[in-house]
This record gives structure tokens, C-alpha cells and sequence, in this order.
């Protein structure tokens, strides 16, 4: 037997495996990390992809919005933001001409104390800071449609800077392909109705994990994006983390270009090959904040699924301490109560929330799904999780009445960022 321990929210769960059950530990592979933060942000902002280095866009005077993550995406914001705000005082950029613009989307708006927790107390006490609230509509500007007939409503906060600096970090996105760059606007900055609208395209069965171009998601963010962005100097400093959180690499430079080459750096860093899929996987989002509630939680659901057979279990740890995250959610799931239901409805009617209900449950055809969380134990079955319990021991006695006894495992102990490729599946 060996002892395993992974995160959950923000601390860890111990379990104990046969090890010969184990068919594979998916891991990132090891790269080496950035040692020094400060010199590789200065570096990738004076060598950029695609455009001319920072130092000779920005001009005294002149007014700069950063966008920056909310604290559902580990950004590592509180890092490079000092940096980033110090570098613009340097070419003649006060304080005052500078704002943060939080990238919200659809998310609940964050308090003060986040913001500052977010991008560190010195860039908090020097910096005004603003909520993208996607329902409030009268703070939108509208920049047309795009051809996918989303409307660009985008907020007026980041309309009227010389320069706006999108921040953020990169991994793979279950149905927009890949986090990062363009989505700092769009769905970060932009209304609820553009969302709801470039979000329906989920549904495609284009849009997915690790498509770009030619998926309908991808490709209509960017048309948004770029009607915004028409004679505007728009500038991105991107980063890749490690399942630690510490820097990897970073990306700077023209919004299109710099995130393509860093999305072929996530593919290298994130992707796992594998030989086979799994009875059992046991699977951890990484802890706090990817397990922070089920909305966010989805994502390694979605990671896992690729690693477990056709009828197993998924034993999937997530502290949830917020609950599922959407009351809408919630609702779909129990008054539908079927993915085909949800699936049905929402195919007639795209609503945000309901989309996540069917995001959630979509994966529940492929495998059962066991909850080891502090969610309450009915909300998660009005879900439609097979199970909520405490520990993985508990998890892997109910496992067993759907795969027997004789069973393997596959082990995800970070699995909001790890992909598993499976040469059985389409990449």
C-alpha cells in the first residue's frame, strides 16, 4: 500500500493505494521554473511577440488600463503587477493615469479585500480598481457584431486608455479551447447578453479542450475582440504556471500572436500521453482556488473524463467552500433533473448557469462521478452526482459497485491543469 496525498481547497487529503492498481500518475512533465519573477517580466515586455517592445509603445503621460483576473484563475497577478505598474512610472506613467479593470465575466463581483489580496497591497494602495459588472448594461459600449451575430458590448472602462495591458495566465479551456488573451475582453470585460450569446456556440461540436482556430467560441471572441480593439494599442503579458503556482514562462506582445505561441508552450507543458483509460480515476482539482466551488470545479471534470473508461468512476476531490457557485445551476440540474433534459432545453433557450448545468452533467454519460467535498450531500445528488462523501476510502468502497473489486486506477492530482491524451481519442 502507498499513502497519496493531494490538495483539497486549502489544505490536503490523505488515501492509501494497492500501487499495482495504479496505471499511471499524471503529472506535469518537470520544466525548469523562472527564478528570477522581476527579470522575466521586464524581459518579456522589452523582447515581445509580434509588436514593438513596451518601452517604446508607452509615452509620459500617457493613460494605461491593465486587465487583470478574478479569484476564480490562479494569476499569480500580486507577482507581476508590481512590476508591470513600476515599469510604466518609469516611462513616464503616474499612478493616477493608471486603473485596474477586474475581468469578471459572468462571475460575482469581488470585495476590496480581494482586489487587494489579487494584486498585492502596494499596487492596491497606488491604483484605482474597478468590477467589470456584465449586468449593469448603461457601463457597455457597443462596437458592432460579429459574424457569428454576437453583439461587442464591452465595458466603458476600458475604452479610454492610450493603452490597455491584458494580464492573465494561459491553460487549456474546456470549450473556448484555451484560457488566456482575447478572453480578458471577451467574456472578461464584456456584457451579459455578448456572453450568453458567444457562450451558446459551446454547444458546437467544434468548440473545445485545446481548439482554436475553427472552433466557433474561439473564433467569434476573437471577431469581438478585434472590433474593439480596431485603432487601439492593445498589449498582452501572459504567463504559464506550474500545479504549484510558480512561473514557468511568460508571453508578451500582440494579443493574437503571443497567445498563440504560448498556447503551443500549454500544449507541451500540460498535455500527458497515456496508454490506457482507467476504471477508477482519482482526481484533485489542485486545491484552492480551482475547487473553490462546482462552476469552477467543472473544468477537471472535464480533464478527468479523458482518463477514465466508458462506464467507471470518477472520484473527484473538491472542497467547494462556496457551494456549486450558480443558483442557476442548481435549479437546471434539479428541476431537469437528466443531462438529456438539460441538454434539450438549453439547445432551445442558452442561459448562463444552465450552460454550466449542462457542462457539468454532459460528463455523467461517459462516468459516474463521486464527490469527495464539504458541499451538502442532497445539493450535490439535486446535481446529479452519483455521491457526495468526506474521505477517498469511502469513495473508492462505493466505486467498487460499479467497477467490482478487481480494479485500476488512474491518479490526477492536478487536474485543472494536466490533459490527458489518450491515443484511442482524437487529440
Amino acid at each position: 500500500m502507498k499513502e497519496y496525498t493531494f490538495h483539497y481547497g486549502r489544505g490536503t487529503k490523505k488515501f492509501s493505494l494497492d500501487e499495482s492498481r495504479v496505471l499511471k500518475e499524471i503529472v506535469m512533465p518537470k520544466q525548469p521554473l523562472l527564478t528570477d519573477v522581476k527579470a522575466a517580466v521586464l524581459d518579456a515586455i522589452e523582447h515581445p511577440i509580434g509588436t514593438p517592445p513596451l518601452s517604446q509603445i508607452v509615452k509620459p503621460g500617457d493613460t494605461v488600463t491593465f486587465i487583470c483576473n478574478d479569484p476564480t484563475r490562479v494569476a499569480n497577478s500580486f507577482d507581476f503587477m508590481p512590476v508591470l505598474v513600476n515599469e510604466m512610472n518609469r516611462l513616464g506613467v503616474p499612478d493616477e493615469n493608471m486603473q485596474i479593470v477586474f475581468s469578471l465575466g459572468t462571475h460575482r463581483l469581488m470585495t476590496e479585500e480581494e482586489m487587494k489580496e489579487g494584486v498585492g497591497e502596494e499596487v492596491a494602495s497606488r491604483i484605482k480598481m474597478f468590477n467589470s459588472d456584465c449586468n449593469i448594461p448603461e457601463d457597455f459600449e457597443y462596437f458592432g457584431t460579429t459574424s457569428f451575430f454576437t453583439p461587442v458590448l464591452i465595458n466603458k472602462r476600458i475604452c479610454h486608455s492610450d493603452h490597455v495591458i491584458l494580464t492573465g495566465t494561459i491553460v487549456h479551456h474546456y470549450f473556448s479551447g484555451y484560457g488566456g488573451g482575447r478572453k480578458a475582453v471577451l467574456p472578461g470585460c464584456a456584457a451579459m447578453e455578448t456572453v450568453r450569446h458567444n457562450h451558446s456556440f459551446m454547444m458546437d461540436p467544434r468548440a473545445g479542450l485545446g481548439k482554436a482556430a475553427g472552433n466557433p467560441v474561439y473564433d467569434d471572441q476573437l471577431e469581438g475582440v478585434a472590433l474593439w480593439a480596431k485603432g487601439r494599442s492593445v498589449f498582452l503579458f501572459n504567463a504559464v504556471l506550474d500545479a504549484e503556482h510558480r512561473f514557468l514562462k511568460m508571453f508578451a506582445g500582440d494579443y493574437v500572436k503571443a497567445h498563440i505561441e504560448a498556447c503551443k508552450f500549454v500544449d507541451a507543458t500540460y498535455g500527458v500521453p497515456i496508454e490506457k483509460e482507467a476504471d477508477v480515476v482519482i482526481v484533485s482539482c489542485g486545491g484552492y482556488p480551482k475547487d473553490i466551488n462546482v462552476y469552477q470545479m467543472q473544468k477537471t471534470m472535464d480533464n478527468a473524463s479523458l482518463a477514465v473508461r466508458e462506464g467507471g468512476v470518477v472520484i473527484l476531490l473538491a472542497e467547494c467552500e462556496e457551494g456549486s457557485g450558480s443558483k442557476v445551476l442548481e435549479e437546471t440540474c434539479k428541476r431537469l433533473g437528466s443531462p438529456e433534459a438539460i441538454e434539450k432545453e438549453l439547445e432551445k433557450r442558452f442561459v448562463i448557469g444552465a450552460n454550466k448545468a449542462y457542462a457539468v452533467t454532459r460528463l455523467m454519460k461517459k462516468a459516474k462521478f463521486i464527490l469527495v467535498t464539504a458541499l451538502d450531500k442532497q445539493l450535490a445528488k439535486d446535481m446529479l452526482f452519483t455521491a457526495a462523501v468526506d474521505e477517498v476510502d469511502e469513495a473508492l468502497k462505493l466505486a467498487e459497485q460499479y467497477v467490482g473489486k478487481d480494479y485500476t486506477v488512474t491518479l490526477m492530482p492536478t487536474g485543472s491543469l494536466t490533459v490527458p491524451l489518450y491515443k484511442g481519442t482524437t487529440e
